[in-house]
């Protein structure tokens, strides 16, 4: 079995099963010995932040001297990237273990006449599995669409929840309104167990704090004044905390994302849960100030970044994080049918001096026209807008065309992973 023989299997997956419920994934769980139960698992959910929360707890976690396992999605490049053991994905040798045994689990449930597991239940069985017999001791899982029906779910006894912000994404599966959406991720909630949020809106966040009475939970809002961003420096941002536990320290991460500070500190406020008067804040900063989490805000090449901000919310939050002072970037775009890229082009059409807009399409099924996004951004923007409908053709032109200026890639969690590719070619 080669790694690629294993991929294409998984891949394969979603063409021959349907989406199955907790009660399904906890038998299989059960097929590959329960490795949820051996772990202390912290488990997040939210629209926008979640891979960055789960980047700083595994990190900050780690800096504690923890064994960590790290489960994400979705990949942006190699399927390893969704499973990670102490800060190091796994290798293509343990994946093929990996899936070997979980395929064995899969087999075993169909002879018994149960549906084979979905494309997430399989990599998650993976993952978990994984982190049980690699002996970690903390696990930390973000659930993929949702998270009141997600795979993750089946976890029973999970030490915290968190939640990150919320905004409407997948409207389609998880409601229309940010209520609505907000109860989806607070189905995560378990009874007595704590749970950490972020401030998003009032309706929002007022689902979230009454889920959390309901179950008995211990449950801590992360506000919007709980930190002061400092500034942008030498490709960091510097935040400081209003809280006395961490002092009069300057905290800096590795991005100039403005929204990371929130993020960070609602990772903060779980390892401050979790080790109390026995944690080191001092190790924690160290950790936050030298992590990078792939394809957000993270530049790739001298001056040019790419985002994974794929819904109007993220959108909104990487204008923000475009420095007032910079002319002249060029934005590049491309994004699938089911988002809602007309607000998205509405909103990077007011974005801080952009001087050209590149609009491509990416290589899905899914993939909205590039003809027809560069028509929804004329509506937008009297700047130059051109199209290239194959995203590489765009991204060697944006490079063609940078003269000094900033280039942003964004739309599409695709967009950044192909992007991210055709980079690690070059390299």
């Amino acid at each position: 079995m080669t790694y690629q023989e294993a991929a294409d299997y998984i891949f394969e997956i979603p063409k021959f099963t349907k989406k199955n419920d907790a009660e399904h994934t906890r038998t299989f769980l059960n097929y590959l010995g329960n490795p949820q139960e051996k772990l202390k698992i912290i488990h997040v959910a939210g629209t926008n932040g979640k891979g960055s929360v789960c980047a700083y707890l595994d990190g900050m976690l780690r800096s504690e001297g923890k064994r960590t396992g790290l489960f994400t999605s979705p990949h942006l490049v190699r399927m390893n990237e969704r499973i990670v053991i102490d800060g190091q994905q796994v290798s293509d040798e343990q994946f093929c273990g990996l899936f070997e045994k979980t395929l064995e689990a899969a087999r075993r449930m169909e002879a018994e006449g149960m549906a084979h597991p979905t494309f997430f239940e399989f990599l998650f069985g993976m993952a978990v599995y994984a982190f049980a017999q690699a002996g970690t001791e903390y696990a930390v899982l973000e659930t993929g669409l949702g998270g009141r029906l997600d795979a993750t779910n089946a976890v029973e006894h999970p030490l915290v929840c968190v939640i990150t912000s919320i905004g409407l994404d997948h409207t389609q599966y998880l409601g229309n309104t940010l209520a609505q959406i907000a109860a989806e991720k607070a189905g995560i909630i378990k009874d007595q167990v704590p749970v950490f949020y972020a401030q998003t809106s009032e309706e929002s966040d007022r689902v979230i704090s009454q889920t959390a009475e309901e179950k008995k939970s211990f449950c801590k809002k992360i506000g919007k004044d709980a930190y002061e961003i400092l500034g942008i420096k030498d490709k960091h941002i510097a935040f400081s905390c209003s809280s006395a536990y961490y002092g009069n320290t300057t905290w800096k991460l590795n991005n100039t994302g403005i929204y990371q500070p929130g993020n960070a500190l609602l990772a903060m406020e779980v390892m401050r849960y979790l080790f109390g008067e026995n944690g080191h804040p001092d190790r924690w900063r160290r950790a936050l100030a030298e992590l990078k989490w792939a394809g957000r805000m993270e530049e790739i090449l001298p001056d040019v970044y790419i985002d994974g901000a794929h819904n109007i919310s993220a959108v909104e939050a990487f204008t923000e994080s475009v420095p007032p002072d910079e002319t002249g970037n060029i934005i590049l775009f491309s994004a699938v049918q089911d988002k809602d890229y007309e607000k998205m082009a509405e909103c990077l059409g007011r974005c801080r001096n952009t001087e050209l807009y590149m609009i491509t399409q990416i290589d899905d099924a899914r993939g909205e026209s590039a003809e027809v996004l560069g028509e929804v951004f004329r509506k937008y923007t009297k700047r130059p807008v051109v199209v290239i409908g194959r995203a590489a053709d765009a991204f060697a032109s944006a490079l063609e065309n940078q003269n000094g200026r900033r280039i942003y890639c964004l739309g599409s969690l695709y967009l950044t992973g192909l992007i991210k590719d055709l980079i690690r070619e070059v390299k």
